[in-house]
């Protein structure tokens, strides 16, 4: 039997990621659970007025769809690495590029995929007005593709230590930054009525760029974190 070209090793890759994912529940269901929480806590904290709620709900949810994303972020490659399978990949032939990607893709498929789909539902807890729920969901499909390229480079880094979770915060909460910036940015210029698109396509490049070059940080991070 022939080996499968490189295309169809990531495809398999991503259904098996997934699959597994399935198989497991808690992982899919820990960050949405969380998002529900922490957006239910804040108009305990901030009061029930509308208009208040509707000035920090871009924010709000952002803030929390990047610490859910975190949340999940350590676990990425941990259960392959315990179990001996991400170094088969290491030494398989099959491009090291695109089964990161896998990985990546796996990730944000659970994790920002499931949030920016559900976000309308909190957006509207939060009295966001309508007009800018489109462009929170578009924020979120493009700002969690890009958080989830940056926490697997932590990932990838803190892969071999027992206890990851807190270095990855420290290393890549920095670059989440302008993710948090330009995606809350685009979310309060359509509550106002200002144009939202040039965020967006800030957020867009920095992603364009992520996916070119996320991949290499991480495979590199996962030679050394195996090696070590």
């Amino acid at each position: 039997m022939s080996a499968p070209g490189s295309l169809q090793f990531c495809r398999r890759l991503l259904r098996r990621q997934l699959t597994l994912a399935v198989r497991r529940p808690v992982e899919i269901g820990n960050p949405l659970l969380f998002f529900t929480m922490v957006v239910a806590l804040f108009p305990l904290g901030l009061g029930p007025a509308p208009d208040k709620l509707a000035d920090f709900a871009p924010g709000i949810l952002w803030i929390i769809a990047l610490l859910s994303n975190l949340l999940t972020s350590d676990a990425v490659f941990r259960s392959d690495f315990e179990d001996g399978s991400l170094e088969q990949l290491l030494l398989s032939p099959q491009p090291l590029y695109l089964t990161v990607l896998a990985y990546i893709g796996a990730h944000w498929l659970i994790t920002g995929l499931l949030l920016a789909l559900i976000c309308p539902v909190f957006a509207l807890m939060l009295n966001l007005p309508a007009s800018a729920i489109a462009t929170l969901a578009l924020s979120l499909l493009l700002g969690t593709a890009l958080l989830s390229l940056l926490g697997c480079i932590g990932a990838a880094l803190t892969v071999g230590l027992k206890r990851g979770g807190m270095l990855i915060s420290l290393l890549i909460l920095p670059l989440y930054m302008p993710v948090l910036i330009f995606g809350s940015a685009a979310v309060k210029g359509a509550v106002v009525g200002s144009p939202a698109g040039p965020y967006l396509a800030i957020i867009g490049a920095m992603v364009c760029l992520a996916i070119a070059l996320a991949p290499l940080a991480i495979a590199a991070g996962l030679r050394i974190s195996v090696d070590a």
